[in-house]
């Protein structure tokens, strides 16, 4: 059940707090978000880190007694201006959001860490969550508290074999070559597997990116994996839109592989959309190679992207990187 939200959610007001003699004003949610944000050199060089100690503390603490569903009234980049932001809002899951909803962020952090919240009850809640929310508890969190909630997410994939269950290790194959010989990069895959990687994905960075040569790597990869019986993927990292030919070729794709951004325009510098991607999803399980699982989506986001391509809207890069994985969980990655 997804709710049913104003298709121009409205902008709040300044959000301000007293601190001694002294009024701090935070313009916008992004503003507030972004102050509250621990220092980070990208942040400061984009202009929107918090310019003392003290206004950091201040955002923090603003932040923390804000209610949870302020984030689905005020965006912190247009809803009409950015697909991302279409995204989040309208798949939102009332339902699903309906157990925290009395919350602020500073309760949430406390709910998140006592032993109510514990993996499946993470698990039911997971789509009535805005990745800004998520940005926002991050943000008034010490690192043990990350750790003691990641522990208990549980996030698992599967494609010829199980990735993501407890106190495993996976680990990718990167076998290289300077001029994609395919003679080079066979041996640096029998390499790896010799010492036990692999088992999460065969990637290879192609030295010459186009579609011939990308089919040419996913051939040999497939000759490996089907002669040794080896429960692994393989994945060409090149263009999404290249790998959509490939497969259309007859090419024997596992994976497809993509950059991606939390914002509209970081996306639009790497040439996609969702429309793209979700088609190179269906292209992808159309050929149904998957034995044990159908994630077919490979995915590499990064903090930074969008202030590299002045797509960030003012906008702190830790929220960036969250609202990236609302593309993720659009595509059922996780």
């Amino acid at each position: 059940m997804t709710a049913t939200y104003r298709r121009q959610p409205y902008r709040r007001q300044p959000y301000r707090r007293q601190q001694g003699n002294h009024v701090f004003t935070f313009s916008s949610l992004a503003e507030l978000m972004a102050k509250a944000t621990p220092e980070r050199s990208g942040d400061a060089l984009a202009g929107v880190c918090a310019e003392s100690a003290a206004e950091r503390i201040v955002a923090q603490m603003t932040l923390a007694d804000l209610p949870l569903k302020t984030f689905l009234n005020d965006v912190v980049i247009p809803y009409e201006s950015d697909e991302i932001t279409r995204l989040i809002i309208d798949s939102h899951d009332k339902q699903a959001f309906s157990l925290i909803e009395h919350l602020t962020v500073g309760d949430f952090r406390n709910w998140l860490l006592s032993e109510q919240a514990d993996s499946e009850t993470l698990a039911q809640i997971r789509s009535g969550l805005t990745p800004e929310m998520v940005a926002a508890v991050s943000k008034i969190m010490r690192n043990q508290d990350l750790i003691l909630v990641a522990k208990k997410c549980q996030v698992v994939t599967a494609f010829r074999n199980t990735i993501g269950l407890p106190s495993r290790l996976s680990t990718r194959l990167q076998p290289n070559h300077p001029t994609d010989s395919l003679n080079g990069i066979a041996a640096s895959i029998f390499d790896g597997l010799m010492y036990g990687n692999g088992d999460a994905v065969i990637g290879i960075n192609p030295a010459t990116d186009n579609v011939p040569q990308a089919i040419k790597l996913m051939q040999l990869m497939d000759e490996v994996i089907q002669q040794y019986q080896i429960p692994t993927q393989s994945c060409v990292l090149t263009h999404v839109t290249n790998t959509i030919e490939a497969i259309e070729l007859g090419a024997p794709v596992d994976l497809v592989f993509q950059s991606i951004g939390g914002t509209q325009g970081t996306n639009d510098t790497f040439g996609i959309n969702l429309s793209i991607l979700e088609e190179a999803q269906q292209a992808a399980l159309s050929l149904n190679r998957g034995t044990v699982g159908n994630n077919v989506m490979y995915f590499e986001t990064g903090q930074g992207t969008a202030l590299s391509a002045n797509a960030f809207h003012g906008v702190d890069q830790q929220t960036c990187e969250a609202r990236a994985y609302a593309v993720l969980a659009n595509l059922t990655l996780c």
